[in-house]
């Protein structure tokens, strides 16, 4: 696990930067994905729900859309999906425990599951590893945002 101005960012997941999303390969071909640290600080730190878009699991999400909402009291905003896929299923725990998302955002904290429709073309869209987290501490910077 890296720290990036005071941000947990593991180097094993793939970043969607720009809306501080993450997507975990799993083994059995599915993508788990969830919030970053960053997401949560800047909702503020303390969510009041995030809410799975139960319409749509069992549908394809395309790449970049919406599969959740998150709420706090600073912010409501989307979850995009990294990658298109079928939602399989959401987090059921933060139904009761959205804080969840903030406490654990890497474990118990995620978001989401789908089965990508095309996992190693657009795969490439996102960033990893140690380019990954380079490219993450440029934003941050950038942004200036800190999770201190």
């Amino acid at each position: 696990m890296a720290e990036i101005n005071g941000c947990n960012l593991p180097e094993d997941l793939f970043y969607y930067i720009k809306k501080h999303v993450w997507a975990k390969p799993m083994e059995d071909g599915t993508v788990r994905v969830g919030m970053t640290v960053v997401a949560t600080k800047l909702a503020g730190g303390n969510l009041a729900g995030v809410t799975i878009k139960k319409k749509r699991i069992g549908k394809e999400i395309p790449q970049r859309k919406s599969l959740a909402t998150v709420e706090s009291s600073k912010f409501v905003g989307p979850v995009p999906a990294p990658v298109t896929g079928t939602l399989l299923r959401g987090n059921d725990k933060l139904a009761s425990d959205p804080n969840l998302a903030v406490s654990d955002p890497y474990g118990e904290g995620w978001i989401a599951e789908l089965q990508p429709t095309d996992w190693e073309g657009e795969k490439g869209s996102l960033v990893t590893g140690a380019e990954g987290l380079e490219a993450y501490r440029q934003k941050l910077q950038e942004d200036d945002i800190s999770c201190d």
